[in-house]
């Protein structure tokens, strides 16, 4: 009769790949597993082996990162709305940059690729809200604007999660972002005061992983 999976046993597997990828530790099937109290074939039960963890290790990156994209309520403002979630992507990466760096690592595949654009269409829907608001033009494009804000946004936070400058450097993100609206048809002061409202998220969240 087969066991029955522990989900928490699971968890426990990924949290402690992720910490040692914070400290840099080599990740190998001994030394995941030293301290945890499972044994080796854990990693066989719950991942197929470590190329199955790699690949749920990459996956949890974009299903964290979703999760904190659907706390974002929808205001009457839907550019500080879509401000809030560019902001929402940094607070992600501070907060897990362990994960941030596998969740963009090529080398390895994803379990499931739709459970990951899910993220970006969260971006889209945000472009979609405010150029029907009458904030952007009638002819942008949801999904290139969605992809812009999103480049913007990484580009910025990987040169703090995982590179090396200080967190203010994601303060250039409102001029930025603010440029990036208005060039398809946002009011200047009107998109400037949105921005700086949604990257308000920055000031609660994205205060870096917890120790241990």
């Amino acid at each position: 009769m087969a066991r029955t999976k522990d989900p928490a046993v699971r968890t426990l597997l990924l949290e402690r790949a992720a910490r040692m990828l914070r400290a840099r530790e080599p990740v190998t099937l001994r030394s995941l597993v030293a301290g945890t109290g499972v044994s080796t074939m854990a990693v066989y039960t719950y991942f197929g082996g470590m190329d199955g963890l790699w690949k749920a290790l990459r996956q949890e990156g974009f299903t964290r990162l979703e999760a904190r994209f659907a706390t974002t309520a929808p205001s009457a403002d839907p550019v500080r709305d879509l401000a809030a979630l560019v902001a929402g992507y940094l607070a992600h990466a501070l907060d897990h940059p362990d994960l941030y760096r596998v969740m963009f690592d090529a080398s390895v595949d994803l379990e499931d690729l739709p459970a990951a654009d899910a993220t970006l269409e969260h971006l889209v829907q945000g472009v979609r809200r405010a150029r029907d608001a009458g904030r952007f033009r009638p002819e942008t494009d949801p999904l290139a604007l969605a992809i812009q804000s999103w480049a913007l946004g990484h580009g910025l936070v990987s040169l703090v999660a995982t590179g090396p400058l200080p967190r203010e450097t994601l303060d250039h993100g409102v001029p930025m972002l603010t440029a990036l609206l208005v060039s398809v048809g946002d009011e200047p002061e009107r998109c400037r005061a949105s921005v700086e409202r949604g990257w308000a998220e920055l000031a609660t969240h994205g205060n870096g992983p917890a120790p241990g």
